[in-house]
């Protein structure tokens, strides 16, 4: 019933039952892909959804926070962004050995690789455009118009940032990365000025949490919002850029690629559609950059540790364990580049 368990088919069939009324036609497909929380497609007679729940074994505090993510769901589906719209959360864990929610199925693409394999050049720019547009949209949301103002604390978001992830990776017990703590001891010490921007940070934005219109370059549903929280929008675009910094063994990254010859864009051109959408907001800085991989790669950690312990989500968990370093060293790449002024 955990991460790589036994699914209870029978238990959640009855619970559809008694909760839809009866239906043939009931089936229940692990999704592939996802490092945390394991995701499943439900059908129930006419009723296509998703099921999302916490993976078995020790969980972090505030880690796998399922009920958080459907919150969130509830109050920016309404609002019109592209989300799934959220069905119901069930928190006893009696049912499923953790608790967990569903949400409607979208019907769309997902691109795991950055490079967007198997599009033309032109759809590529235009599917890289489309999520910097969805990102703008997310981000010209304003918390406290949809209820979600409570969902972090105010101000001081990346110290605090860079305070948990710091106790998370001195509290792992996997090696010495010494890219990582060099990170942690660079980041608090140089960071941006507060400009007091708050908005929601979706925390995990990237291509392979989008699912893309069948045939459109448009973002029909943003995913995975475990980690989202008040926080600097910067924090989001910093994040989505690590794809111009890491290779395509790095988790489907862009650096080596002739982006020109492929119809990619660089990172200026992606960035500047954003700050196109969002007129005032301050600029991206290396740091915002240096702090994505450094708390990826504390992510990494995590990974590794799951992996170690058997409640990984994904089967491939610890082949990925590597990546904790290596992004670390990207990271270090950016504080180390001469003239540090933009990213």
């Amino acid at each position: 019933m955990g991460g790589t368990g036994p699914f209870p088919s029978d238990a959640l069939r009855d619970f559809l039952d008694s909760t839809f009324g009866p239906a043939t036609g009931v089936a229940f497909e692990r999704v592939a892909g996802g490092q945390s929380n394991p995701t499943y497609f439900v059908t129930h007679g006419k009723e296509r959804m998703v099921l999302r729940k916490q993976p078995a074994g020790p969980i972090l505090r505030g880690a796998h926070a399922i009920d958080r993510e459907f919150r969130i769901l509830r109050a920016l589906h309404p609002a019109g962004l592209p989300v799934p719209r959220p069905i119901l959360f069930h928190a006893d864990p009696a049912l499923l050995g953790t608790p967990f929610y569903l949400m409607e199925r979208v019907d769309g693409r997902v691109f795991a690789d950055a490079a967007l394999p198997g599009l033309s050049p032109s759809e590529r720019r235009e599917i890289w455009m489309a999520l910097s547009d969805a990102m703008a949209a997310l981000h010209a949301v304003r918390p406290e118009e949809v209820g979600l103002d409570d969902l972090g604390r105010p101000g001081n978001y990346f110290a605090r940032q860079i305070a948990r992830w710091t106790a998370q990776w001195q509290a792992a017990d996997s090696g010495q990365i010494p890219e990582l703590d060099r990170l942690a001891e660079w980041l608090p010490a140089n960071l941006p000025p507060e400009d007091g921007e708050r908005r929601i940070a979706h925390g995990d934005f990237r291509m392979g949490n989008m699912l893309f219109h069948p045939g459109e370059p448009r973002v029909v549903a943003i995913l995975d919002w475990e980690l989202a929280t008040i926080g600097h929008p910067l924090a989001d675009l910093g994040f989505c850029c690590i794809a111009w910094h890491s290779t395509a063994d790095e988790y489907g990254g862009l650096l080596g690629r002739d982006l020109a010859a492929e119809g990619l864009p660089e990172q200026a051109g992606f960035v500047a559609r954003y700050m196109a959408r969002r007129p005032g907001c301050g600029p991206l800085l290396p740091f915002h950059i240096a702090f994505a991989l450094f708390r990826f790669a504390v992510i990494f950690v995590g990974i590794a540790e799951r992996a170690r312990q058997g409640s990984a989500a994904s089967t491939d968990a610890a082949a990925l364990a590597p990546l904790a370093r290596r992004f670390a060293i990207r990271g270090c790449g950016i504080i180390d580049r001469p003239g540090r002024t933009s990213a």
